[in-house]
């Protein structure tokens, strides 16, 4: 079994045009990315999948891999799909989705999607969560929550507060971390479903494999690797790069 790390990467951002592109200290942001990739236990091989040939060409710059994928893609997911094709990876192979602006992603997050599907044969995709460091986050809508069962399995992934204390006094939230691992035979099978009711009304892609009955473990990591959703974003990850050890 192969464990393939895959950044789904686009040029066209709504909020920020040229995202992987962007530099961030003395490299893009791409590169951050795909240098701490490097760094994860189990990693069979790294690959950019993007329909961009100005992010192909930088990702070749320093000595990456990237794969040209259709420009038709919906989502990072269906990217990855075609990614998954292009690399004639195996049904039972595992393919991790790696966000594209995450560049001071902990290395220690995605092993331990790794590990879950090592240990569990059975399980065909899992997520991360992390308690919410910032409680003023938890009524914003941009920042997902997810309930659990007993057994580390999704329940609900939803942009309202979940769960909701009826009687009022503090509830227990953990934030979702869009960082997933598919076995490339689920991985396969996600893309095909028609978009669910649910996830059409919340805007959670993740939200398809559970309409559709299927097992989405959910890890509980430390910390959070800070993200770049809009240019003012750069300082502040470039703080948290320059104090890493």
């Amino acid at each position: 079994m192969t464990v393939t790390a895959i950044i789904p990467a686009r040029e066209a951002s709504t909020r920020f045009p040229g995202k992987p592109l962007a530099k961030i200290l003395d490299r893009p942001m791409i590169q951050w990315v795909y240098e701490r990739c490097r760094a994860i236990d189990g990693i069979t091989s790294i690959h950019v999948a993007t329909d961009s040939a100005n992010i192909a060409a930088a990702v070749e710059q320093f000595g990456g891999s990237a794969l040209m994928t259709s420009i038709q893609h919906r989502s990072g997911t269906d990217r990855l799909a075609e990614a998954a094709i292009i690399l004639n990876l195996r049904g039972s192979d595992v393919v991790l989705n790696v966000q594209g602006d995450q560049p001071a992603l902990n290395p220690r997050h995605p092993s331990l999607l790794i590990e879950a599907l090592m240990d569990e044969p059975e399980l065909m995709m899992a997520t991360l969560a992390v308690p919410f460091p910032d409680p003023s986050e938890i009524a914003d809508p941009n920042h997902v929550k997810v309930v659990m069962d007993h057994s580390g399995s999704a329940l609900y992934f939803s942009r309202a507060p979940i769960p909701w204390p009826r009687d009022g006094g503090p509830g227990h939230y953990f934030k979702h971390v869009g960082l997933y691992a598919y076995r490339v035979d689920f991985l396969r099978q996600f893309v095909s479903w028609p978009q669910g009711k649910l996830e059409a009304v919340e805007k959670l892609e993740q939200l398809r494999a559970l309409e559709q009955g299927h097992r989405i473990k959910v890890l509980i990591a430390e910390g959070l690797s800070p993200e770049v959703d809009l240019p003012e974003d750069i300082a502040k990850v470039e703080a948290v790069l320059r104090s890493a050890p």
